[in-house]
């Protein structure tokens, strides 16, 4: 075998990846059909087989999706079929190993952008530490999420399914271990990742989970439908298969990208404060549930887990957003009352009492979007008699003032600082962030390895969390006020407020 350029038979073919820093790195394999024409709106077909040796050098296309995408993906290979999205990558450390450690990320993005080529999900620096990395695409936006009749929901997530049933029949040409698969995955990733622990379509393909930051937006079958018209209106289609099928992506995408939300607050609720008209549909076939009370109930009580949230969660979006500055306190007011209820205002001023209003309105988004459904995930698994580890990230960004923002902890897992992470760390990340970076490293493949990342699982009783800064430590939840203005809320499915009417 040539060093420099290892060839690999997967079980549709031969493929040709590249050594790259002393890491076997495979990109742009198939695992479906492209999702194309009689294909798409469909679920994901097997790839089919090819003859020879297939070139796996650059990423495959990255699926369609939202003009909001902040970070260009790496480009594909020019000839590559444009309508092929459904693409795995590899990085492996030792193809002559004997069943490495397998971790396959799924990427976030709001369910409506995202791939895996993407610059600072190269997987060499965390392959660098012993386990086989796997980086995949999968349909988003309209593609992946939009809830139409006569096609099946939640593509995106069976996509997901896909690709990990190739892991478990590809992995181990790699050196690595298919009964030892362990998926990550940031924000929709992680809403992904609680997805995938109560589908019946996912038992039995991985055996532990990292979720980071999980988002509390499920939605209902009538406010996924009517998410879905309001992009046909803003195309100016019909909210059909058929339509949808024969219109360009782009024009889908932009369409969707074209719903203000918070037009639509008055039949949708909350999800108007998101901006964001997706999330995965609770349909009771692919997603029979909700996860929460699904896994209190045992649903994952066989998969490992970690899950964790950042402190400052909501700060990127103000910042993104250009609010920072801005906010008053009737904008608090407002966001306290439509996120924690009709007592919420007064439960978030006595338990944080010198809050100014900006910090009112990020702490009760943060908590109702990432924060609170991250702990209460945590909590359902160890109720549900599943081993769970507790974290919070609280090193703060070095850039804008972001502290511990949505997406900090990203580039320090992986070990990349290019493209979005300048946004947090600047041209040259502080050695005290590398440091943390190469300790979050060692603590997510250990637990890969052995499902022990170094600290003491969660209980009720001690809610002992790793807490990510300089220095880390293990301490009692520290979000306690938070904790008790949510204890007794039950996240769930969001429905359609018309339709409860």
């Amino acid at each position: 075998m040539d060093v420099a350029e290892p060839v690999v038979r997967t079980a549709a073919g031969q493929v040709r990846g590249r050594a790259e820093n002393g890491i076997a790195v495979f990109r742009g394999i198939p695992f479906a059909q492209p999702p194309v024409g009689h294909l798409r709106f469909a679920a994901p077909e097997p790839a089919r087989p090819w003859d020879g040796v297939r070139e796996a050098a650059m990423f495959g296309p990255p699926p369609p999706q939202s003009g909001f995408l902040l970070t260009p993906a790496a480009p594909a290979a020019p000839d590559a079929d444009p309508g092929d999205w459904l693409t795995v990558n590899v990085f492996s450390p030792d193809l002559g190993a004997a069943g490495l450690p397998v971790m396959v990320w799924i990427y976030g993005g709001a369910y409506r952008f995202g791939s895996s080529g993407m610059t600072g999900y190269d997987g060499g620096p965390l392959a660098g530490s012993g386990v086989v990395v796997v980086t995949f695409n999968h349909r988003v936006g309209v593609e992946g999420y939009a809830y139409l009749p006569g096609v099946p929901a939640n593509r995106a997530l069976l996509d997901q399914v896909a690709a990990l049933r190739w892991v478990r029949d590809n992995i181990g040409a790699f050196g690595g271990d298919p009964g030892r698969v362990t998926v990550f995955g940031e924000s929709a990733g992680a809403g992904a990742i609680a997805s995938l622990l109560v589908m019946p379509a996912a038992a039995g393909l991985f055996g532990r989970a990292i979720a980071q930051s999980v988002p509390g937006t499920f939605f209902s079958t009538a406010l996924a439908a009517d998410a879905t018209a309001a992009i046909a209106s803003a195309a100016g289609l019909p909210p059909t298969a058929a339509a949808f099928a024969a219109a360009a992506p782009a024009r889908l995408a932009a369409a969707s990208d074209a719903v203000r939300t918070a037009d639509y607050a008055d039949r949708w609720g909350p999800v108007g404060r998101t901006g964001v008209p997706f999330s995965p549909v609770v349909d009771g076939e692919v997603l029979p549930a909700a996860p929460w009370q699904a896994v209190a109930s045992g649903a994952a009580h066989g998969v490992d887990l970690i899950a964790g949230h950042n402190r400052d969660e909501y700060r990127l979006f103000t910042a993104l957003a250009q609010l920072r500055g801005t906010i008053t306190d009737a904008m608090a007011a407002r966001a306290l009352r439509a996120l924690a209820g009709p007592d919420g205002e007064a439960a978030y001023r006595q338990a944080y009492p010198d809050a100014g209003a900006e910090e009112l309105f990020e702490l009760v988004h943060s908590d109702w979007l990432f924060r609170m459904p991250t702990l209460h995930l945590a909590q359902a698994h160890a109720a549900g008699g599943g081993r769970t580890f507790l974290y919070e990230v609280s090193y703060p960004a070095s850039q804008g003032d972001l502290g511990a923002c949505h997406a900090v902890e990203v580039p320090l897992v992986f070990g990349v600082w290019g493209g979005l992470r300048q946004l947090l760390f600047g041209p040259e990340p502080p050695a005290s962030a590398v440091a943390l970076g190469e300790q979050m490293r060692a603590q997510w493949t250990a637990f890969a390895r052995d499902g022990d990342p170094g600290w003491p699982a969660y209980s009720v009783g001690r809610r002992l969390t790793r807490v990510f800064d300089d220095p880390t430590a293990v301490v009692p939840y520290p979000e306690r006020a938070s904790l008790h203005i949510w204890d007794q809320h039950r996240f769930g499915v969001l429905d359609l407020i018309a339709a409860r009417a």
